[in-house]
């Protein structure tokens, strides 16, 4: 079965550290080791990074938490069988959403796309081969950032980091 720590360890790489810029379009703003402070405002590590606390291992904690409960846990991965599949599904998951992620999966592996893992999704998923699967994945993905880019043409100035995180995921 597949193991949180490993799949966090590639995907945090992808996700940064401290950033708090202003570009035009991004709806994340504020946001540490790509957690938004506009979408999750609750957290607790930014009462750590108001206070300039950014080498804690606290924070390094807290992050590792929020990453396991908010989209691994949700993914159900460590019952994906196959690390890699649950790596690039808990990768997209962080990107766009866990919804989202699921239900590309599931159009994937043939099942019905209601944006849930249940036992039928994680069944198909299980018995899919990771070279068929994650190359139709990160296709699936590539159109979907290209559907976004042509319904906001705000966002084509991220189209190429999101496709570099797509092609990362397939090497």
């Amino acid at each position: 079965m597949a193991e949180f720590i490993n799949a966090y360890n590639k995907m945090i790489h992808n996700e940064g550290g401290y950033v708090n810029h202003k570009v035009q379009g991004d709806r994340g703003g504020q946001t540490y080791a790509g957690i938004a402070r506009a979408f999750h405002q609750d957290w607790q590590g930014w009462q750590l990074i108001d206070n300039n606390d950014l080498s804690s291992n606290q924070l390094t904690r807290l992050v590792i938490e929020f990453y396991q409960e908010k989209f691994w846990d949700r993914l159900k991965a460590s019952e994906i069988k196959n690390q890699k599949i649950a790596e690039s599904i808990f990768d997209f998951s962080v990107n766009a959403g866990v919804r989202t992620a699921v239900k590309l999966t599931q159009l994937v592996v043939g099942a019905n796309p209601d944006g849930i893992i249940g036992a039928n999704t994680l069944a198909k998923l299980n018995r899919t081969e990771e070279e068929l699967f994650i190359p139709k994945y990160a296709l699936a993905k590539v159109a979907r950032y290209t559907k976004i880019v042509k319904r906001d043409r705000s966002q084509s100035k991220f189209l190429l980091g999101w496709l570099n995180r797509t092609l990362k995921a397939i090497s």
